[in-house]
């Protein structure tokens, strides 16, 4: 059988892979990496890093791969066979990955070896490694072991039943409005619904709770019905108070046994709670740590977001003629205040960002700021809209990714990256492996013939998934574990995504990369100027927003006891935190796929976190920035050795010491989002 799963030689053959050859290819390399296990954890075998790399690491990293590919498919190309097939696998890999973290022969083995036998970014994966297997369970015993192998596997097919309730229930909702309800809509958004409803044969607009569609529908319908049935369904998606047909996706019962099973997973490893256990790998020092921090950033934003709904208030009373707002009003109120007090809308701003003039100016600012080339490339692709690109230096390749922009059934949303392969020195062939990734985003496609068009938000996104990009393609660490993104501390890992955004505030970056859909017209300064005045508009609000989610997630991992309702905890943080509540039917908790599915449970703070790393970075562009109003190529340069090229090989917080010459402070975050005195 020719399975495309089972080929190494080059790219994943992405046009050819089957659900139906899923199962024979995971059971092969399955078999392979447990007799790899089986061989270096033999009595005879050396503790010598070099020879278990050489067997075993191949054979993981085989299986990752593999595996890697099929967890992609099924997040950008779902089917239901494919689905059946991804969670035939997916307690198998999961059972083996567990065993191999835990298992006590290759932690002896590990323990064994020499570290002045390695050089420092094999010492840096080394002490990484024995960490891991005690917090994979290798110190257990007994029933102890096989509880924890137990609970591993079944948080496995509980996080993939939690993504796929929130995919499905999303999917589910349609409303096929009437012309006379969609009055404010943004003409190419009626456009993309009329053809969607005519592609099924229907009468009228599709709206679906896509992002391209659901949030231009809030932002701009004059219609507070049509936003209220929007809202409702947006924020009851995969929960007990969603509609009675689409109520099989609730996500309570699995929220708690989740919950429950983290709790009792970081107690059999010697932690009162999964919060301590989290941190382990991480910047923080402990849960309290980050607690204080989440509300001394809440304590600096209220003033504003204080000031932010005041302004909201009045405006919704004077102006729209609406003395109390609803949840479901706040985004238009919003987009309406924006507008009068800065002149502009999102919608005028969208004309000048055509997808493939954006691109080009981000390929423009990265070529020039970290001396490579971007340059289109082929590779077997899951979708037709999807593009693959290349990147060297001095015609030598350094990595490669793909790119998959637009919005569709059967794609996971949101935007994100992941890794394809890991820069590595391949222990079997001492050939360099160049890395590849995945860049994944959620954009409306284009319509009537036009280029898909972005809103400013769409390219700061853009910017920041391209930042996690380069963090794992520019890496010169040639030790897999430690390569790229791998090994860096989750909260340290959004510092290279965070730090592009800041990019796409820059008149000399930004006006390269416009072009008026129509004329061709680059962004006019003075919208630009309009855009720059309201840049921190509602940053206190949205800075509170983020705290609720992550002093939530923290305290959901650390104070919470599983077995009971998770809606009073949050009631309780948006009491302390927030100054703007939600309906008391809101369930946005049931689609919080980053904490019960995407691998940020008791991390969601580090969004915050590597901000500050992000913001102060960034500031030191600021101080080197040339008479042109270009960023300063040697700082670039810097920037990229400090950070981008040193990956995991040592802990982040050296990385931005090497950078900037000190510990990060929190002016530059505060000052950048408006909420400073210092300017």
């Amino acid at each position: 059988m020719n399975n495309p799963l089972l080929s190494f030689d080059d790219l994943p053959l992405f046009d050819q892979i089957k659900p139906e050859q899923v199962t024979p290819a995971m059971e092969q390399l399955l078999a392979t990496a447990s007799a790899a296990l089986e061989t270096v954890t033999g009595p005879d075998f050396p503790a010598r890093w070099s020879d278990i790399a050489r067997v075993l690491d191949v054979a993981t990293e085989k299986l990752g791969r593999a595996w890697s590919a099929v967890s992609h498919l099924n997040s950008v190309a779902d089917t239901p066979e494919l689905r059946a097939a991804y969670n035939e696998a997916l307690p198998k890999i999961t059972e083996f990955f567990t065993r191999l973290g835990a298992d006590e022969r290759l932690y002896a083995k590990y323990k064994a070896i020499d570290p002045t036998s390695l050089d420092a970014e094999q010492r840096q994966a080394h002490k990484n490694a024995l960490r891991n297997f005690v917090l994979g369970g290798a110190e257990l015993l007994g029933a102890n072991r096989e509880r924890f192998a137990a609970i591993q596997e079944r948080q496995a097919e509980l996080g993939q039943k939690f993504s796929e309730n929130a995919l499905d229930a999303t999917d589910a909702f349609a409303y096929y409005a009437q012309p006379s309800e969609l009055e404010g809509v943004p003409g190419d958004v009626q456009q993309a619904a009329l053809a969607a409803a005519q592609a099924e044969g229907k009468e009228g607009y599709k709206l679906t709770l896509k992002m391209p569609c659901y949030l231009p529908v809030m932002q701009f319908a004059r219609s507070s019905t049509l936003r209220q049935k929007l809202y409702r369904a947006y924020v009851t998606r995969a929960s007990d108070q969603a509609d009675p047909d689409t109520r099989r996706f609730d996500n309570s019962a699995l929220i708690n046994e989740m919950l429950a099973l983290r709790l009792e997973e970081a107690q059999l490893l010697g932690y009162r709670n999964f919060g301590e256990l989290s941190v382990v790998p991480k910047m923080a020092e402990s849960p309290e740590h980050v607690v204080t921090f989440l509300r001394d950033l809440a304590a600096k934003a209220r003033p504003f977001a204080k000031q932010d709904l005041a302004d909201l208030r009045e405006f919704a009373t004077q102006q729209l003629n609406l003395p109390d707002p609803q949840a479901w009003d706040w985004p238009y109120v919003s987009e309406k205040l924006k507008e009068a007090r800065y002149a502009f809308s999102e919608q005028e701003v969208k004309q000048y960002f055509p997808a493939p003039k954006v691109l080009a100016g981000l390929f423009k600012i990265v070529e020039t700021l970290f001396d490579v080339g971007i340059r289109e490339d082929q590779a077997p692709v899951w979708h037709a809209g999807v593009k693959f690109y290349r990147i060297e230096r001095a015609g030598a390749l350094v990595g490669q990714f793909y790119l998959d922009p637009a919005a569709r059934t059967g794609k996971r949303g949101g935007a994100w990256m992941d890794d394809v392969r890991t820069r590595w020195l391949r222990p079997d062939t001492q050939q360099l492996q160049t890395p590849v990734a995945h860049l994944v985003c959620n954009f409306a496609d284009g319509v009537g013939g036009k280029p898909a068009l972005l809103t400013h938000d769409d390219v700061t996104t853009l910017f920041h998934e391209f930042g996690h990009g380069l963090h794992h393609l520019l890496s010169q660490v040639n030790e897999r574990e430690v390569s790229g993104i791998s090994g860096v501390e989750w909260d340290a890992v959004e510092l290279p995504s965070q730090f592009m955004e800041n990019f796409c505030w820059e008149w000399d970056v930004l006006r390269h990369m416009s072009a008026h859909v129509d004329t061709g017209e680059a962004l006019p300064h003075p919208l630009f100027d309009k855009m720059l005045a309201a840049k921190n508009f509602q940053s206190g609000l949205q800075t509170l927003r983020q705290i609720e989610f992550s002093l939530f997630d923290m305290l959901l991992h650390t104070a919470h006891d599983p077995a009971l309702d998770l809606m009073p905890l949050l009631n309780q943080v948006r009491a302390e935190v927030a100054v703007l509540q939600p309906p008391a039917w809101s369930r946005t908790a049931h689609t919080f796929s980053h904490i019960f599915a995407g691998g940020y449970a008791a991390g969601y703070y580090s969004y915050k976190w590597a901000e500050v790393l992000s913001a102060d970075a960034y500031a030191a562009f600021e101080e080197t920035v040339g008479d042109d109003g270009l960023p300063n190529v040697e700082t670039g340069r810097k920037y990229r050795q400090a950070i981008l090229e040193a990956g995991g090989s040592r802990p982040a917080m050296e990385s931005f010491k090497a950078f900037r010459g000190r510990a990060p402070n929190l002016d530059a975050l505060l000052r950048h989002q408006g909420m400073s005195d210092k300017r």
